[in-house]
């Protein structure tokens, strides 16, 4: 497999040569001038410093065509001041309503009008923020990653302090936007910086640089340049401290424990080492007022990866997070302060303290260092837990970088392993001695290794190669993780491939190699590749799609083989279709109970399935006041059959908020000795917006294979930017008959204080 590996490796360096390093649109240039007077966000760009300040105007249209000038034309003033970077934005637009789902911060980009900013204040083509608003003044803001080239390079979890005022008027609506320096990290010289808006009412996505509609429209990779003409300020203290208190009230039910009650109290703060470095602390945090989990069936073998969403983790969360491929991570941040039970059931670790500098070090160098600890919980068996990870980067090329990761997990305090006191699972490893398998408890483990990525001005190419070791107390070969990857996206075609290669001693308690759960090791290769055509006359884009995928344990023996294809068509009027047919292949490397993964083994090891299915996804219109989405897939499952039926229906009352619900229906039939069973979890959801700060999310839950009812109530007031109130109440229910399983309420405030 290591021969296969290297074979992979020297093809893609055979190709690197010839990939083109050049940029196909060269850009334009925006020249920013310090403020002289006072700028004062009222909507209204009247200011002197606005009459003479540069403009960024003609956008071009990126979707649905990307040769024309949009419907309607943006433009984009900048200046700023010894605190402030202000923008003036001028949207033009008639008089149709506007489209805007409700007042709550951090919408969804893709179903309401808004205009953003998209900027690399570090000049590497890589990293970056973005701001966005809407004609009602909503909010949003996030942190980039990868050159913004993929979808999942924007994470909108990210929270922080800035301004805005927008005013609609009849042919245009004016935003004027504050951002505090100290609320980002940059460089003094050039920025790459952006301006895209998206008009949902006309379905037309537009940005200040010309960017092919294969191509996101933010990437920095079609970005213009910013030259400041007076010098930015370098703030000497940058100190943000973001205290908290909690008090909360529990009681469980199951257990018949008395309520108990409690008050917490804990900080944030973030400290400028310099423009473009910081320093995060965290003591004693609190995250009871996250967004809960939203609940999947999942009838695979493998676990499910969650998104991250607690604050501490989410700045420069690409220098730790996107080390290795997604199922192969060596840092995971949610291992951190959460583990699942003997039932597999998420409980919560106290997080003692962290600290984390990360950022930008000269030019080309970016460091991530990052330490946590954890208080034991003893009836989870957990003892005192330290996590550390260490990341450095060099950026070569124009967009590329290698970087080096180093990642520890040690046990503090442990005993020896006794088979009469129980231990959580994540602290035992079996290991063979004296020709016996024994468990013994693991102390430490560390990974450590090195990822070269791959990106090209034009965004044509990408690609990653990466080498990973891990190191324990008991393991001391085949502990090595590594693959390969390469892609290749034109106007027409698009393909990728990849291979990856995991030891069945490769151990990552810190991270995500969900993989190993079920295969003694694994050797994985995957392809896909899709044309794309731009008919016109109702459609946008179509294509076909096809995909391949291999999975094989030691023994050359494949364990997994899949074929899809696909067709989509995305309308105009923003519906979109999509059918598929896939065939599936497995041969079980252990016992597995598809129904009841908790339960006893119905299919046994080396046991071997093919099945075929076929599926659909249909979503309506996103601008309709009642919108909604269909999918369902019916095939072969195992040796038996699976039915599978799922809708998300919308219901938007302008801005006030919106009614949801999200249903998955699967019914699986396997032969009678099997069993069979019929799964539902369905998640209606209320977002009520009083004001553009006073929210009210209420999302329930019910998830009949877990034979459990989750209720979670939310309200907010960010009663000052990035400073907020609130209330939370969460219960779980026993559906059959209904019956309190726990509850608790949570009141929190939080205040962001500028130093």
């Amino acid at each position: 497999m290591a021969n296969r590996f290297r074979e992979f490796l020297f093809s893609i360096c055979v190709l690197i040569p010839g990939i083109d390093y050049a940029q196909n649109e060269p850009g334009k240039e925006l020249h920013v001038r310090k403020a002289h007077g006072e700028i004062r966000l009222d909507g209204n760009l009247d200011e002197a410093d606005w009459q003479t300040a540069d403009i960024a105007k003609d956008f071009f249209l990126n979707y649905p065509l990307d040769s024309l000038p949009p419907t309607f034309q943006s433009e984009v003033k900048m200046t700023f001041n010894d605190h402030f970077l202000y923008f003036g934005i001028t949207c033009f637009d008639d008089d149709k309503p506007d489209i805007v789902q409700s007042l709550r911060r951090d919408m969804d980009w893709d179903l309401n009008d808004n205009i953003g900013i998209y900027f690399d204040p570090f000049n590497d083509f890589t990293n970056g923020f973005y701001f966005n608003v809407t004609p009602m003044g909503v909010q949003a803001e996030g942190v980039l990653a990868n050159g913004a080239s993929n979808d999942n390079s924007f994470n909108n979890n990210w929270d922080n302090k800035w301004y805005s005022h927008v005013e609609r008027l009849g042919d245009r609506w004016v935003a004027e936007i504050a951002i505090p320096f100290k609320s980002i990290r940059y460089n003094l010289t050039q920025w790459n910086m952006t301006f895209l808006r998206n008009d949902v009412k006309r379905n037309q996505v537009s940005s200040w640089i010309a960017t092919p509609i294969q191509y996101i429209p933010a990437s920095f990779a079609y970005s213009g340049k910013i030259l400041w003409d007076d010098p930015l300020p370098h703030h000497k203290s940058n100190i943000s401290f973001i205290p908290y208190v909690a008090g909360s009230s529990t009681k469980d039910e199951e257990n018949s424990t008395p309520s108990e009650t409690s008050v917490n109290a804990g900080f944030d703060a973030k400290i400028g080492l310099t423009p473009s470095l910081n320093l995060d602390l965290t003591v004693n945090p609190d995250f009871s007022n996250v967004e809960v989990d939203r609940q999947v069936i999942n009838l695979t073998r493998f676990e499910f990866g969650f998104p991250e969403r607690r604050q501490f983790f989410l700045e420069n969360s690409d220098l730790f997070a996107q080390s290795g491929f997604f199922d192969s991570r060596p840092f995971f941040s949610r291992r951190i302060g959460l583990v699942t039970d003997s039932a597999d059931n998420l409980q919560k670790v106290p997080i003692l303290y962290g600290a984390r500098v990360s950022g930008k070090l000269g030019k080309n160098w970016r460091i991530g260092i990052m330490n946590m600890q954890t208080r034991k919980r003893e009836a989870l068996g957990l003892p005192d837990q330290n996590y550390s990870v260490a990341v450095v980067q060099r950026q070569i090329f124009s967009r590329s970088n290698i970087g080096f990761i180093f990642v520890n997990k040690q046990s503090l305090n442990l005993g020896t392993y006794d088979s009469t006191r129980y231990y959580h699972h994540s602290v035992i490893r079996e290991v063979m001695r004296e020709g016996k398998m024994r468990k013994e408890l693991n102390s430490f483990n560390r990974v450590y290794g090195a990822d070269f990525k791959l990106f090209t001005k034009s965004n044509k190419w990408g690609g990653k190669v990466y080498y990973h070791r891990s190191a324990d107390a008991v393991t001391e070969n085949k502990n090595y993780s590594f693959g390969a990857f390469i892609n290749y996206n034109s106007r027409h075609v698009s393909f990728s491939v990849a291979q990856q290669n995991v030891g069945k001693n490769f151990n990552a308690e810190a991270g995500f190699v969900p993989s190993l759960d079920v295969y003694p090791g694994f050797y994985g290769t995957y392809a896909d590749a899709g044309l794309r055509f731009y008919p016109g006359r109702g459609i946008a884009v179509m294509g076909p799609q096809a995909d391949v995928s291999y999975t094989i344990i030691p023994g050359r023996t494949i364990t997994d083989k899949s074929y899809g294809l696909a067709y989509e068509i995305n309308f105009l009027n923003t519906s979109n279709l999509r059918v598929s047919v896939r065939n599936t292949f497995q041969m079980l490397p252990e016992d597995f109970n598809p129904i009841d993964p908790r339960g006893d083994s119905t299919l046994l090891k080396g046991q071997s399935f093919t099945w075929n299915e076929v599926g659909f996804f249909y979503q309506s219109n996103t601008r309709k006041v009642f919108n909604g989405s269909v999918q369902g897939s019916y095939g072969g499952f195992y040796n038996g059959t699976l039915f599978n039926l799922g809708t998300e229906l919308n219901l938007r009352y302008q801005p006030f908020g919106s009614l949801g619900v999200k249903v998955d229906y699967n019914d699986i039939a396997l032969p009678e000795a099997y069993g069979s069973a019929q799964f539902l979890l369905i998640g209606p959801r209320l977002d009520m917006t009083f004001t553009d700060k006073l929210f009210l999310t209420t999302f329930v839950q019910y998830n009949d294979r877990d034979d459990n009812a989750n209720l979670n109530a939310r309200f907010q007031w960010r009663f000052k930017p990035a400073s907020d109130f609130f209330v939370v109440y969460t219960e779980n229910y026993l559906p059959h008959p209904v019956e309190s399983k726990n509850r608790a309420l949570v009141v929190k405030m939080t205040y962001w204080l500028n130093l």
